[in-house]
């Protein structure tokens, strides 16, 4: 539009059209979620040009469950092909880990390894996220931890081997958006994605879907266990991250989930298993 100005100049103003904000649907969601939490690729690519992780957060239990359905499916064929059980516990474990992209063991073995370091200041620890080399420590507590939820998987009957595979990887990611909502993001580190604050609804969700699950799977004592367990080993945790790097990271939320399952297979190895 034109228009003319004190000193008799015409001047062309461009009028802002007012841009519309494209809510979310529950395919929408999905789509997300499978984007950013595994490896399957999405037909077409998303649709919505600006995809929140956090108000999709309600499907992360669902991830969780396709994720440990095909550590089920892959455990049960290889059982079937008549491997041993420790190999095929291995193998479920490695297709779990692959169908993810190990996104939460790369945040495990950085955030160890961010830990170890000798540093004088937050800021100098938050520079290790950066460095695409993990350190020794990091690379050993991937290990660690790896073969823990081997070691005790291992332990249990078929039955609740799988049980257990599956309920791993849906409680842990139906917990993580309770991380995502009541951790303050670091000021390093406050452009992702994944830091940005669910609304109470869709974190409230996502929690309940995953312990609805667990308590059909191993009932109630084992669920509130669990629950007991995660709560006081994530709470030192987070409370450990917030002093060490001012907040939530990434990589931190990785090693959160990490730890998630470490803490539910041990409480079933503990408690179930048989």
């Amino acid at each position: 539009m034109a228009k003319k100005t004190s000193k008799g100049k015409v001047v062309e103003v461009v009028e802002e059209q007012p841009t519309l904000e494209v809510k979310q649907d529950w395919m929408d969601d999905l789509q997300i979620c499978l984007t950013f939490l595994t490896r399957i690729p999405i037909p077409g690519g998303l649709v919505i040009s600006n995809p929140s992780v956090a108000q999709a957060t309600r499907f992360f239990p669902i991830i969780g469950s396709l994720i440990g359905l095909v550590g089920v499916i892959v455990a049960t064929i290889a059982d079937i092909l008549g491997l041993p059980f420790e190999v095929c516990i291995l193998i479920a474990l490695l297709s779990m880990i692959l169908i993810t992209g190990a996104l939460h063991e790369d945040g495990f073995a950085r955030t160890a390894d961010a830990i170890s370091r000798r540093v004088e200041n937050k800021e100098q620890r938050l520079e290790v996220f950066r460095d695409s080399h993990v350190g020794v420590v990091g690379i050993l507590a991937l290990i660690f931890a790896v073969a823990v939820k081997w070691a005790a998987l291992a332990t249990f009957s078929l039955g609740w081997a799988l049980v257990g595979l599956f309920l791993m990887a849906v409680i842990s990611r139906g917990g993580l958006p309770i991380f995502m909502r009541y951790l303050a993001p670091s000021e390093e580190d406050d452009h992702s994605k994944w830091l940005e604050q669910p609304e109470f609804d869709r974190s409230t969700v996502s929690a309940i879907l995953a312990l609805l699950v667990s308590f059909f799977a191993v009932g109630f004592w084992i669920t509130i266990a669990i629950i007991i367990v995660l709560t006081i080993v994530t709470g030192l945790a987070s409370w450990l991250v917030t002093s060490l790097f001012g907040g939530k990271t990434i990589h931190a939320l990785g090693a959160l989930q990490q730890l998630s399952e470490i803490c539910i297979i041990l409480t079933i190895a503990a408690l179930g298993g048989d």
